[in-house]
């Protein structure tokens, strides 16, 4: 079991974690390969492979599947991975179906990811997820293309992402995440309207715009041209969204990019995040959440930490 002595709970909207860590959406699947390589390499002798998380996130899940993108979907770059996925899913009744069920029996608290294209498309997964008592909370991805508004993305616009929250508050009293992109002129006036609109928190960042060229057929290596960058280059990027967010909103945030060891997660938390998220090195290292946690136990130790939760926001009473 994990140590409760040293006090890594936190408070996510209420909901009682045990650990600040959890997992980005879409880097993690549905979790089964990590839980038996973690059995497998000894991780999880006498405990739950999932008790080094205080969350899980899924991957985004649509009302319908979703093919994803075609042709090339990752790109290593310096200091990080471009990757233009497509959300791929299979979509929410198979979700439920298949990865719900075993995801239920984990003993996680479990955080869905929902993605859409239209606003109905969004309600459409909560009215279906609504029905499994295993869900513990949703997860808002508000960079999907809004079709209805000519493809612009819901996360750039403060009334359009206020539009989506408020509809999906009214279809829910789980707790509401709502996650946002960095590629707007100002994340804290989306973060404002999203809590406006009734959001209990808030998770930061989403991928930084991007895209690569190859230079021998000269053109971008990407179907779609833009892709998504993630990794260590971004981590700068995100503290400072999630330090400015913290000043600027009364709810809990979750905090990623870059994330590769406990000091990555202490500096989250120092900036304001209540829970952080391991996003892309879970495909560089996917032993590193177990690592992360034990260097976490030891941190707090070494520095005489006996509530880890007094880390958040500390930054902002230095």
């Amino acid at each position: 079991m994990v140590d409760q002595t040293l006090g890594l709970q936190v408070d996510l909207a209420g909901l009682q974690l045990k650990v600040p860590l959890t997992v980005a959406s879409g880097t993690f699947g549905p979790g089964q390969n990590f839980a038996e390589l973690w059995l497998d390499q000894g991780l999880a002798k006498d405990r739950q492979p999932f008790s080094y998380l205080g969350a899980l996130t899924t991957k985004g899940i649509s009302n319908v599947p979703w093919a994803g993108n075609p042709g090339v979907r990752i790109d290593e770059t310096a200091s990080g991975m471009l990757n233009s996925i497509g959300l791929e899913n299979p979509g929410v009744e198979a979700f439920c179906q298949e990865d719900l069920v075993w995801l239920a029996s984990q003993g996680v608290p479990i955080i869905v990811n929902v993605s859409g294209h239209t606003l109905d498309e969004y309600l459409e997964v909560i009215a279906r997820l609504e029905q499994e008592p295993a869900v513990s909370a949703y997860e808002l991805n508000i960079s999907c293309p809004n079709v209805d508004s000519g493809g612009m993305t819901f996360g750039v616009d403060a009334l359009a992402a206020a539009e989506l929250v408020s509809a999906c508050r009214l279809a829910t009293k789980r707790p509401l995440i709502v996650k946002l992109t960095p590629n707007v002129t100002d994340i804290t006036e989306i973060a404002c309207a999203a809590e406006a609109a009734g959001a209990d928190a808030l998770s930061l960042i989403n991928t930084v715009a991007g895209m690569s060229i190859d230079l021998k057929s000269r053109k971008p290596v990407f179907d779609r041209v833009l892709a998504g960058l993630s990794g260590p280059a971004i981590k700068p990027i995100a503290l400072w969204a999630v330090y400015r967010v913290y000043e600027a909103v009364d709810i809990p945030l979750i905090g990623m990019g870059g994330v590769r060891n406990a000091s990555d997660v202490i500096e989250f938390m120092l900036a304001g995040a209540s829970l952080v998220a391991v996003g892309s090195h879970n495909f560089t290292d996917p032993l590193a959440i177990p690592r992360i946690y034990t260097e976490l136990v030891d941190w707090c130790e070494k520095n005489e930490i006996s509530e880890v939760k007094s880390l958040i926001g500390a930054l902002h009473d230095a």
